[in-house]
């Protein structure tokens, strides 16, 4: 296999380890690890690992080895800061470069969903189906470190959503009914009101996430 292929392999396996926390956040790694569980030489280990900081996910201390990089309520608060920032702005500025075909295919899918849909039995099909909304409208915006930028607070995000596990079929149900107020103007193409319902969708969102973590230390389920 190419050097390229295999450095590329050994960033999504290490990345996808830490996103789904089967290296969870304290975690200590070193190469030998590394290379023994991926069967990989340390070059593609070492330019992985190098990726792996820049995002970070990892922190690389020297005699010490690799930690795993906690996710604290201050990373989770400056997220939802970033998006605030990002996911309106798009919409206003960009909005109209949405696919107007997926917008429609979205709004067919969030106005027939019940309790009685995958959505509320399977989580994970609610993550990448609410993922996916978002992401469509930030691939809108032509503006490569926009894009970027975003990727990293995904990256973050879904460990957050391994982290914790849950999510109530109340907020399903009001997620929902917020991208339909999401869509609704983009289809009118009245930008200045989506981009208003897509902040007040982030702040209702950021209220429920701060609640789960809340919850999850009183229980125990969730540390920080």
């Amino acid at each position: 296999m190419p050097k390229t292929n295999l450095k590329t392999l050994a960033y999504n396996k290490i990345r996808q380890k830490i996103v789904t926390c089967e290296y969870a956040p304290g975690t200590f790694l070193n190469e030998e690890i590394l290379t023994e569980a991926l069967g990989l030489s340390r070059t593609p280990i070492r330019d992985a690992l190098g990726r792996l900081e820049q995002e970070g996910l990892i922190e690389i201390r020297p005699k010490r080895g690799i930690i795993v990089k906690s996710l604290t309520v201050s990373d989770i608060n400056m997220i939802f800061e970033v998006r605030n920032m990002y996911e309106p702005y798009i919409l206003k500025n960009y909005g109209s470069l949405l696919p107007v075909e997926r917008l429609h295919g979205f709004y067919d899918i969030f106005l027939h969903t019940d309790s009685n849909s995958e959505c509320f039995k399977n989580n994970d099909y609610f993550y990448e189906l609410d993922s996916d909304f978002h992401l469509m409208i930030v691939r809108s915006c032509p503006n490569v470190y926009i894009q970027n930028n975003y990727s990293l607070i995904l990256t973050q995000n879904a460990r957050f959503r391994y982290m914790t596990g849950n999510v109530s079929n109340n907020r399903l149900e009001d997620t929902f009914k917020e991208h339909l107020d999401i869509i609704r103007p983009c289809l009118q193409k009245n930008w200045d009101e989506a981009a208003e319902k897509m902040l007040y969708h982030l702040e209702e969102s950021k209220k429920s996430t701060f609640q789960l973590i809340f919850d999850g230390m009183d229980n125990g389920t969730i540390k920080f």
